[in-house]
């Protein structure tokens, strides 16, 4: 073993905000915040994902290979149009073409980042 998974910083222009649709996306709580950089913590204490500021940040587009996705989180839910209700509640947005009965949906958070929610059918 090389390492292990620490955590994973998205780069994001606000990163507060982005912060607080991924605490409630998650059911994770802030570890630190300086403005500039925020960190989620597990239940455990442990830290699992954090923003960064980037002031010229370019947000990811579906499909477009000019702004690719750059990354994304699956997020495994019990069923998909409950958890799809409350994601889009948060300020997610379904993408075009993943309106899938089961499985998986695609989705962008606030800022463009795409993620996907994943039931054990589409794991």
């Amino acid at each position: 073993m090389i390492g292990r998974l620490y955590t994973v910083v998205i780069d994001c222009p606000d990163p507060d905000e982005l912060a607080g649709f991924y605490e409630k996306l998650l059911s994770l709580s802030r570890q630190a915040d300086t403005g500039e950089f925020v960190v989620l913590q597990n239940a455990a204490g442990a830290p699992v994902v954090a923003f960064q500021r980037v002031d010229d940040f370019r947000a990811p587009r579906w499909t477009d290979s000019a702004r690719p996705q750059q990354m994304h989180i699956d997020v495994m839910v019990a069923d998909l149009d409950t958890a799809e209700a409350q994601v889009l509640s948060l300020g997610a947005t379904l993408l075009d073409g993943s309106d899938k009965p089961i499985g998986y949906r695609v989705y962008e958070d606030p800022v463009g980042h795409p993620f996907c929610l994943i039931t054990p059918e589409g794991a």
